[in-house]
């Protein structure tokens, strides 16, 4: 394992911002995973797992304990079942996959990060989810100090959250397994509207799995939402805010702000969100609200291309960020009545 003292964490993130930990370890493989693990909780130490840091916001202050990055690397795929190290980057491994034709990730193309963070988070866009494809993940379980296997049903996923979000300082996530689909080289069928009108067919349809993967990445790339370290547009954690899902009485009242503020013919997204539940559009309610693409005259600002990016224009710190970031949440629940909530995880700073 590589040890660093007083190590920069922000050139491991995304936003590219954030103070120093007080130790760094580096482990390349699962069994230093967990010693690095045992020694922190053994002492008492502050752990923060990092992985990708496409998800990460860290404070000023930085991170008093140790930081454990996760290096580790493997790829099996066996038949339609993959297997991956959580230290796998993820899109290079989507691309693998559709290498070998086999479907059920293609529409995740493009997501920054680590393997071993797809799961805590239920990662999706455009359609897909990992909870579809994933049947295990194996974990290090600091309260019983032992390896447990979990199959997907007891990950408890469900938007953007599963039982290793809830329960945050319980799993560390090692290895992923998944079960796709040999579909003759062909996608999944299609489920979000955008992806189909782009690839010129229905939704529900199938398309050959190098297409369905390279309209993604395009449409993310229009949105700032793929990696480039000379675009500033992709300084950012993705998605900085989860689509609200209300309740029935609430998206009446939110639906009753929206035609007042807005006029009687405008209708809010609405998607159903399971019984007496409704999600909305963060993305709709942060440009309603007055905060349009750009937004922002400071080192943080709302992204050029796509309103539900905060991204760091080169010389923002984490409180500029936050600044930036309540500012959003309070001009959303003033016009709308709604309070969103944040997708990255946040060290040492809170909205």
């Amino acid at each position: 394992m590589q040890e660093l003292r007083d190590a920069p964490l922000a050139p491991l993130t995304t936003f590219r911002l954030g103070g120093p930990a007080a130790r760094l370890v580096t482990a390349t493989t699962d069994a230093e995973v967990i010693a690095a693990v045992r020694e922190a909780d053994a002492d008492g130490t502050p752990l923060l797992i990092v992985g990708g840091g496409s998800n990460l916001v860290i404070g000023d202050k930085g991170f008093p304990g140790t930081a454990l990055r996760i290096a580790t690397r493997g790829y099996e795929l066996v038949g339609t079942r993959l297997e991956l190290a959580a230290g796998e980057v993820w899109t290079d491994a989507v691309a693998r996959t559709v290498e070998a034709g086999l479907a059920g990730v293609e529409c995740l193309a493009g997501i920054p990060g680590s393997a071993g963070a797809t799961p805590i988070q239920n990662v999706g866009a455009y359609g897909q989810e990992v909870s579809s494809t994933i049947t295990e993940v194996v974990a290090y379980d600091r309260r019983a100090g032992e390896t447990v296997a979990l199959t997907g049903e007891e990950c408890a996923f469900s938007y953007r959250h599963s039982r290793f979000k809830a329960d945050p300082e319980r799993y560390v996530v090692l290895r992923v397994r998944f079960e796709l689909e040999d579909a003759g080289g062909l996608s999944a069928p299609l489920k979000y509207a955008e992806t189909a009108r782009a690839l010129g067919v229905e939704p529900g349809d199938r398309v050959p799995l190098a297409d369905a993967r390279e309209t993604v990445l395009k449409l993310r790339a229009g949105k700032g939402m793929v990696l480039d370290p000379e675009d500033h547009d992709t300084w950012s954690a993705g998605s900085f805010f989860t689509n609200p899902i209300l309740a029935d009485a609430d998206f009446a009242a939110f639906h009753a702000r929206v035609r007042e503020r807005l006029g009687e013919a405008v209708e809010p997204p609405a998607y159903p969100a399971g019984t007496g539940h409704t999600k909305t559009s963060a993305a709709w309610l942060i440009d309603k609200a007055g905060f349009t693409k750009g937004y922002g005259s400071g080192p943080a600002r709302i992204s050029t291309k796509h309103t539900l990016a905060l991204t760091n224009r080169g010389a923002a710190t984490a409180d500029d960020l936050l600044e930036l970031a309540r500012e959003v949440v309070a001009g959303v629940r003033e016009a709308f009545g709604v309070t969103l909530v944040n997708e990255p995880v946040m060290v040492g700073v809170e909205l």
